[in-house]
């Protein structure tokens, strides 16, 4: 299994695998906001674990298990994405799915999936959750 940090490097490698030919890792050190000597740790790391292959001064190559996984780390984050929009969730979509991301079980992940799903193709349940009104347990607590 990959640490939250390591899965946000392949994560980011795959992003720029689909826009660019060559990654650097000041690429990555800057979309994740980490300095390059953590980007160059990561990648061997990632690269003892078979996901990239990874050599000083050349160009990183993701290997198939790194585009596989890759993409379903762009997929899941979608997903939750997808998951706080269609809840019309009053926060920071993009913080919030990855504060959660990397802590959520594949079948949590699954089954958010089959929920978002399901409410696009139900407009009148998605509409009636919007409007339903209920006094919650949180109350109107406000941070």
């Amino acid at each position: 299994m990959l640490s939250p940090s390591l899965e946000d490097y392949l994560e980011e490698l795959y992003r720029l695998s689909l826009k660019n030919e060559d990654i650097r890792i000041k690429d990555i050190a800057d979309c994740l906001n980490v300095s390059m000597p953590s980007v160059v740790k990561g990648l061997k790391r990632l690269d003892a674990l078979g996901y990239i292959k990874y050599r000083a001064y050349e160009k990183i190559d993701i290997l198939e298990k790194g585009m596989n996984k890759g993409k379903f780390l762009i997929n899941r984050n979608s997903i939750l994405k997808d998951f706080f929009r269609i809840i019309e969730s009053d926060c920071n979509i993009d913080n919030e799915a990855e504060a959660i991301e990397h802590y959520l079980s594949l079948s949590s992940i699954k089954r958010i999936e089959k929920l978002v799903i399901f409410l696009k193709e139900n407009d009148d349940i998605l509409k009636k959750f919007n409007d339903y009104k209920i006094e919650t347990i949180l109350g109107d607590y406000d941070e």
